[in-house]
Parts: structure tokens; C-alpha cells; sequence
């Protein structure tokens, strides 16, 4: 007899979309006993995620919270990956065990967004955390094969509208992503001064610039360190991007 929590996860993963055998895999059971749980007493699957994508609405142009979508999109564009191979598409972004705060607040922003349901699959110091639906790909017209990197990654002018409006709330999604906050140290004439210091580091030089924009539009000074990493160092912007980002939690 297996936990009725595990039955209750595998028929909330068909329910939200997940083919029998993708919900097998995800409670890691067999699909007999998976398809039992979901065939033999059928429940009407959820209502399509079209009811929620705001793309495909008439008479609908923006989301529902327009701040929890620019913070997802900045974590998708830093640890997010989209899976369109399979029949429902999957949204995955990793979140490090570091960071439980973290891995509410990506929960909660896929749920504001889209998902009617999200799962944490826990790996070797992080945990995924999914949601199958059909519209992601609507939501994240960046996603692609391969590499973000090796890719062009250019927001839609939809989503340009978003961030200007949630410039904040998308560099949150970014700096909590691939960014830190941290305590620099420096020695000068042999004295040590301490000062907070935010540094963010993409490979993409499409997500960077797209962070520069961002910081940009909010009057935030930024150097870059590295061509992949930039930091944010002057006491006055690293108090402005406290007030929209602060440290991970």
C-alpha cells in the first residue's frame, strides 16, 4: 500500500496536464499502478491553462499580476528551462536548497503566473521546481534548443512593456537567480574596509545587456568586472537595488 500522499501527487500531476507516464516517473513508480490511480476513477482534468494565458485570451493583453510575471521571467532567463519535447510542456527553474525563501517565492510566482500546480523535485543541492502546462511556451518565447547563450535571447515587445512597468520586480528575478549580495573587503594603506556589494554573471551577453537596461531604467551605476559578470558597488545604487532586490533568503 502506497502513501496516500504519493497517489494524491501522481493524480495532481495527471490532473494539471502530465501524461501517466510522465507522473509515474516524477513519484517513481510504475505506470500500471500509476494508471490505475488516474484511469479507473477518471476525474475531468483542470480546465486548460488557455483560461489563464493571457496571450491566447480575447480581450486580455497583460497577466493577472504583472510583478510576480517579471520577477519569473528574470528567474527563467537566469536558472529556467522550458521542455517542449514532451507532450505538455514543463517549466523547470533550479533553486538552491540555500535558498528556501527562494524556492517560495519561484513557487508562487509560477502559480500567480500560470501553473495550476507545482512540484519540487529535489536533486543534489537544489531543488527543481515545475509545473507542467500547455501555455508556458506562450508566457517565455525566449525558450529554444541548446544553450541560452548560444542563442539569441530578445524579449517580445510585450514583454518590454512588463519590465518597464516591474523593472524592480525583474531584476529580483535576475540578481536572485545569478546574482548575490555579499559583504566586499578591501585593505587600503592597511586598513579594512567592508562594504555590501551585488554582483550578477550571465554568459548570454543578451541576458546581461538586458540587465544593464533594467538597471538603467532605475538610475542604478554598474560597472562591468568581467564580460559576463557586472557589479553594482557605489553605496547609493547598492541602496536602490536593496530596495527592489535585498539579499536572498
Amino acid at each position: 500500500m502506497h502513501p496516500p500522499e504519493i497517489r494524491a501527487r501522481a493524480r495532481q500531476l495527471y490532473l494539471a496536464g502530465a501524461t501517466v507516464a510522465e507522473a509515474a516517473r516524477a513519484v517513481g513508480l510504475s505506470y500500471p499502478t500509476v494508471r490505475h490511480w488516474c484511469k479507473d476513477r477518471p476525474e475531468p482534468k483542470q480546465q486548460s491553462s488557455a483560461l489563464r494565458c493571457f496571450r491566447c485570451r480575447s480581450g486580455v493583453d497583460h497577466p493577472t499580476d504583472l510583478g510576480q510575471y517579471a520577477y519569473l521571467l528574470g528567474l527563467y532567463l537566469g536558472d529556467g528551462h522550458l521542455v517542449t519535447a514532451a507532450r505538455v510542456p514543463v517549466l523547470r527553474i533550479s533553486c538552491a536548497d540555500a535558498w528556501p525563501g527562494l524556492i517560495d517565492a519561484c513557487e508562487q510566482a509560477m502559480k500567480s503566473v500560470l501553473a495550476a500546480s507545482v512540484q519540487r523535485v529535489q536533486k543534489q543541492g537544489c531543488v527543481s521546481v515545475q509545473s507542467y502546462g500547455k501555455h508556458w511556451p506562450c508566457m517565455f518565447p525566449q525558450h529554444g534548443p541548446g544553450k541560452k547563450h548560444e542563442r539569441p535571447i530578445v524579449l517580445a515587445d510585450w514583454q518590454h512593456e512588463i519590465v518597464a512597468a516591474q523593472t524592480g520586480d525583474f531584476l529580483r528575478g535576475l540578481f536572485h537567480s545569478d546574482g548575490c549580495r555579499f559583504a566586499n573587503r578591501v585593505t587600503v594603506r592597511g586598513k579594512e574596509y567592508v562594504y555590501p556589494r551585488y554582483m550578477f554573471s550571465n554568459r548570454s551577453s543578451d541576458i546581461m545587456e538586458l540587465c544593464q537596461w533594467a538597471l538603467d531604467l532605475l538610475g542604478i551605476a554598474w560597472r562591468m568586472n568581467l564580460p559576463w559578470s557586472l557589479s553594482v558597488a557605489r553605496r547609493d545604487a547598492v541602496a536602490a537595488l536593496d530596495h527592489h532586490v535585498g539579499p536572498k533568503s
